[in-house]
């Protein structure tokens, strides 16, 4: 039976806990796992006790460290509007992109922890970049202090129509027959896409060479063109080039099907139990804001999270609303930080 993303951040972390404990590469290894849970430090750090002044006094500026246009825009401009009515102040989105997200991820890390400087960041952002780039110029769990998980979506795998796979069987057994000749689109290098794939490789026993793109719209645009043979994309991303024909769906990554795609299998139900990922996009602020703020930020930000029309508006872009405490956040970052360190040190992924 079709159906929507995981619509709890609980039905999310339960789907994530079965994955990373299974035999297969989607398990957070023991030791990478308490490596990573090491950098918590035990938890979220105590916070002042109390702020100064009443917050807030002043506008609010959520950060997002991509173009206009992009997932975590506009997610964040579709909740800019509630959370202006129960602030009683101006809230603003300052995009920050550059430098696969480091830009206007950094900018928040070293921003006064004064609860007037919020980060709309993803997975990226969160954690494919810490376990990919041991440079980087912010870390993700020292720096930040989690609000909620605020939207997942799976990844799904397409094709070109003219490829001759119809199923994953087919398309296993021909990209086995190309040796190392198939090539794979991606957004760009430690891409959720590219990690998705790199999985997928090691599951199936196949090989593909890495075609990477600056961003996701011109690697669609080779895909449909025929240059390249394959990619994962968000689902939000593919949806109507599938139902249109442009491109052709062979699997989801997902736990069930999709309602906005029934028709595409899942990868447990085509025997890659480990094929289950997820895309998502968090709120986080920099380490140390009073706990007062952080709970009201967390009360207001989940609140506006729910209303209809944003989980509307969410579900046009292919995201289910996944909002979680501050301490599931954590915790769910912590883990994807393992999972994803584990499969780029197994594969060999390097920033190129």
């Amino acid at each position: 039976m079709a159906t929507d993303q995981p619509s709890s951040f609980r039905d999310l972390a339960s789907t994530g806990q079965k994955a990373a404990g299974s035999k297969g590469p989607a398990r957070c290894g023991r030791r990478a796992f308490l490596g990573a849970s090491l950098l918590v430090g035990g938890g979220i750090p105590a916070r002042r006790a109390a702020a100064q002044d009443p917050w807030p006094s002043r506008p609010v500026s959520i950060v997002v460290p991509g173009p206009a246009g992009g997932t975590g825009d506009v997610i964040s401009r579709s909740i800019v509007p509630i959370l202006q009515q129960s602030f009683g102040r101006p809230v603003v989105v300052d995009n920050r992109p550059g430098a696969n997200g480091e830009v206007g991820s950094r900018f928040v890390a070293r921003s006064a922890p004064d609860g007037y400087t919020l980060l709309m960041g993803s997975i990226g952002h969160f954690a494919i970049n810490f376990a990919l780039r041991p440079s980087l110029s912010y870390d993700p769990v020292k720096d930040f202090d989690p609000i909620t998980l605020v939207a997942t979506t799976p990844n799904v795998l397409v094709v070109n129509p003219q490829n001759p796979a119809r199923d994953l069987p087919s398309l296993v057994a021909w990209m086995k027959g190309r040796g190392d000749r198939t090539s794979y689109a991606t957004s760009g290098v430690g891409s959720s896409d590219q990690l998705t794939m790199e999985l997928f490789k090691q599951l199936t026993g196949t090989q593909a060479q890495h075609v990477p793109y600056p961003g996701g719209p011109p690697a669609l645009t080779d895909l449909m063109a025929g240059n390249v043979e394959m990619a994962f994309f968000n689902l939000g991303n593919v949806t109507n080039h599938v139902r249109e024909g442009r491109l052709r769906a062979i699997v989801i990554t997902s736990p069930e099907r999709s309602s906005l795609l029934p028709d595409v299998p899942t990868g447990v139900e085509s025997g890659l139990r480990d094929l289950v990922v997820t895309s998502w996009q968090a709120m986080m602020v920099p380490a140390g804001v009073p706990a007062p703020i952080v709970d009201r930020l967390h009360k207001e930000i989940t609140a506006a999270l729910r209303q209809p029309q944003v989980v509307q508006r969410m579900a046009e872009i292919g995201f289910t609303v996944s909002a979680s405490t501050p301490q599931e956040c954590r915790a769910f970052q912590v883990s994807e930080i393992g999972r994803w360190k584990a499969l780029i040190d197994r594969q060999g992924i390097r920033p190129e």
